[in-house]
């Protein structure tokens, strides 16, 4: 599996924005896909997950009720909307796919994306 993310960018804090992540290869759904970010400095943490068998989610405390992951098998992607965006939100964020039991456990995932800029401004 192939993971490519893209739609991060520079915006003022509150603001929003949509990451995707397109997949490729014909299991994409049969894998719980992760979202992950890293700050400067920083270790890679868990931001958000959505299991592939029930679709259910997982978000760290910092960023529930802001943002919202979703998934669509049919297009091999999944998204992370992330809205009243706050300058420590600031990182880059990777997207990762794997046959995970702990899901906030970065190791867990076997496949990961390039990575994509995230900064907000204040």
């Amino acid at each position: 599996v192939q993971l490519q993310a893209f739609g991060g960018g520079l915006v003022q804090a509150g603001g929003s924005l949509r990451l995707s992540c397109a997949a490729s290869g014909r299991t994409f759904g049969r894998y719980t896909m992760g979202w992950f970010r890293q700050a400067p400095g920083k270790e890679r943490q868990f931001v958000s997950a959505i299991r592939w068998n029930d679709g259910s989610t997982e978000y760290t405390d910092s960023v529930k009720g802001r943002f919202t992951i979703s998934r669509d098998n049919a297009k091999n992607t999944v998204y992370l909307q992330m809205n009243s965006l706050k300058p420590e939100d600031t990182a880059v964020y990777y997207c990762a796919a794997g046959s995970v039991l702990i899901i906030i456990r970065r190791q867990q995932y076997d496949y990961w994306g390039q990575g994509t800029l995230v900064t907000v401004s204040s």
